[in-house]
């Protein structure tokens, strides 16, 4: 029998490789180098390295000496989350760390904060982090015992809400606190502006934007603002990270910017196809004949990212749904992709009060630049069927 043709709907859990990227990486991996070596191999290397520095800052609004390569987002938050913080040339303590109940795991850990650290801020029944919860939360913070550090999205994994990050910012500055951005879901998807974050650090990833897995950055918004080095050894990186450069995984994240830099338009069509899915999964509940309930849209009511749906109806398992759609050549998610490749609850969905009926049936689309009618066309007589079975 012939293979199922395929759509893909889960770029918030890892993007096609682009062919610009790809062939980046063949580019510099076809030829010898060390970029801290200084012969022309070395150079050449370095030189590819920079450009990718160079592209990242320009698609974000940084400084190329303010980019720090590491090996992902991962990393690129463990090193920002640190009990010392050098500013204005002094050490400055950090003792507890503010994050939003709705944060990616590698946030959720803290870091290399101490335990006990990290402190909870809640979230809206929309997926919004309650401000006067924080402002709450960093009147009562001890200043004597070192400054406070607050970590927010710029905008959620699994619900595509878009975070007040310059209003937490504002509350996060004004209590002498420092502040650390998420952006790895915005980046390609929602226009990214290091400034007007009002962050002290953003994270990246290449693979959410088309770039090679396994290579991320962390961005320093303020020069006279760093943590203190999580990689020790040498000095690559201008002596924030250190170890040979992965140049290979580095070109291709710089060509995959350079993309998106060029191909803004590609992007327009994600809001409209989204709004066209979750009207006709609508659609179908109501036309289903069988009583099944109407769809769930999680921060439907909120600013998301145009690309992303989460959603549920009560008596669809998500489990059951995933498996069916898997079989007819759909692939989306329930919810992150970091969870060790199982479907259980989702701690963003619990966050916002949503019944345990409703997430056991999330379910996560999120679109990208090679989706197109046809695909969602496919995903949606699929989805039909699933409705069709309920009983």
């Amino acid at each position: 029998m012939p293979a199922v043709s395929r759509t893909y709907l889960d770029y918030n859990a890892s993007a096609p490789l682009l062919d610009t990227a790809r062939d980046a990486m063949l580019g510099t991996m076809v030829h010898a180098g060390n970029a801290s070596s200084v012969h022309f191999e070395g150079r050449e290397a370095r030189k590819a390295i920079e450009s990718a520095r160079s592209a990242l800052g320009e698609l974000v609004g940084a400084a190329p000496a303010q980019i720090v390569f590491t090996s992902g987002a991962t990393e690129a938050a463990n090193q920002a989350l640190c009990p010392v913080i050098r500013a204005g040339g002094k050490e400055v303590s950090v003792s507890a760390l503010y994050h939003s109940a709705i944060e990616h795991p590698c946030v959720l850990a803290g870091g290399r904060l101490p335990a006990g650290a990290c402190n909870a801020i809640p979230v809206t029944e929309a997926g919004i982090v309650d401000t006067a919860a924080l402002e709450a939360l960093l009147e009562a913070h001890d200043q004597t015992a070192g400054a406070p550090m607050v970590a927010v999205m710029l905008a959620n994994n699994e619900t595509g809400v878009i975070q007040p990050v310059e209003q937490i910012s504002e509350i996060t500055h004004r209590y002498n606190g420092f502040m650390l951005v998420d952006a790895v879901q915005a980046l390609g998807k929602t226009p990214v502006s290091v400034s007007e974050t009002g962050a002290d650090f953003l994270i990246f990833a290449s693979h959410k934007i088309g770039g090679p897995q396994g290579c991320g950055a962390l961005v320093l918004a303020n020069p006279s603002v760093s943590p203190m080095p999580f990689v020790r050894g040498g000095g690559q990186e201008n002596y924030h990270r250190a170890g040979t450069e992965n140049t290979a995984a580095i070109a291709g994240f710089g060509a995959a910017c350079r993309w998106h830099l060029e191909n803004l338009t590609k992007k327009v069509k994600f809001s409209t196809l989204r709004d066209s899915i979750e009207d006709r999964i609508s659609t179908i509940s109501l036309e289903s004949g069988n009583g099944v309930a109407q769809p769930v849209f999680f921060g439907k009511s909120q600013k998301r990212l145009a690309n992303t749906s989460c959603f549920a109806v009560a008596g669809i398992k998500a489990e059951t749904a995933l498996v069916a759609l898997d079989l007819a050549g759909i692939s989306v998610s329930s919810g992150s992709a970091c969870s060790s490749g199982k479907v259980k609850r989702s701690h963003v969905l619990e966050a916002m009060s949503v019944s345990e009926a409703e997430m056991e049936g999330a379910l996560r689309l999120s679109l990208g630049w090679e989706d197109d009618d046809a695909g969602a066309e496919q995903f949606l007589s699929a989805w039909k069927e699933i409705v069709a079975r309920v009983a």
